[in-house]
């Protein structure tokens, strides 16, 4: 009964370090720039060694600091769920019908209490602040970046991906001739088919020609990037594009008011 007890508890022990390994890993790769969800997602399926397939996860592997997280997640989840199974069958050999119920009602128990600590967003923010910082103590290759922060897409700001067409008041004309600036918008890069290779441009200068069948990653006010992802060549376009530069004026004064306090 004693060896049976400690294997029930040895269970739940391995539940709740494998909920903190966890944690931790979604707290380590929060910090080299993914979001909360995202971490945490991804933290999860490497751990539990299923759902790790998606084209996000290739882009999180990229990443050699992220690579070496995951890496270390699948190891550590292969050796803990094998473990938990183990040791959970094991609570349950050789007992009679009434040893097994007060096992399983125990098991309920434990695991309603883990559910409890895995819930509480009191125990979520405190190990949170204490994972982060002895990760920034003893990995300081690990950085923060809230990019919802330094973006400002909180803040009416956005990235957008917009696809080139042939029709598009984008296409075919250089960004020195569009001046997106004045409309408040920066080019960030420029995807392009080359052949059967796809080409990145970054930081495009004013000399770049946009064709039809780019995709254009843009980072300005939400409002008119999705004005550009519908302007159209011609005359519409152009009265459009004016009516945006309007807005970006009214929009640069409101802010050196704000800046200004008055």
């Amino acid at each position: 009964m004693v060896t049976q007890v400690i294997a029930l508890i040895s269970f739940l022990l391995v539940i709740l370090v494998s909920i903190i390994i966890v944690r931790i890993g979604t707290v380590a790769l929060e910090m080299t720039g993914l979001s909360r969800d995202v971490a945490s997602f991804q933290a999860q399926s490497a751990f539990s060694g299923t759902g790790f397939t998606t084209s996000e996860s290739e882009y999180v592997v990229s990443h050699p600091v992220r690579r070496k997280i995951i890496r270390l997640l699948i190891f550590l989840g292969s050796a803990g769920i094998t473990s938990a199974i183990a040791t959970l069958v094991l609570t349950f050999i050789g007992k009679n019908a009434e040893e097994a119920k007060q096992t399983f009602i125990f098991l309920l128990c434990g695991l309603l209490i883990l559910y409890v600590f895995v819930r509480s967003k009191w125990i979520d923010r405190t190990m949170r602040k204490i994972i982060k910082r002895i990760l920034k103590k003893f990995f300081p290759s690990l950085k923060i970046y809230d990019y919802n922060q330094l973006l400002g897409l909180s803040k009416g700001y956005s990235i957008a991906q917009i696809k080139v067409k042939k029709d598009s008041w984008l296409a075919n004309r250089t960004l020195g001739e569009l001046q997106l600036d004045k409309e408040g918008v920066l080019v960030l890069g420029i995807y392009r088919k080359v052949k059967d290779k796809e080409v990145y441009i970054g930081a495009p200068s004013s000399n770049t020609k946009i064709l039809p069948g780019d995709l254009v990653i843009l980072y300005g006010p939400e409002e008119i990037l999705l004005n550009l992802s519908q302007r159209v060549k011609g005359i519409k376009g152009e009265i459009e594009h004016e009516e945006a530069v309007k807005k970006a004026k009214i929009r640069a004064m409101q802010e050196e008011i704000e800046l200004k306090g008055d």
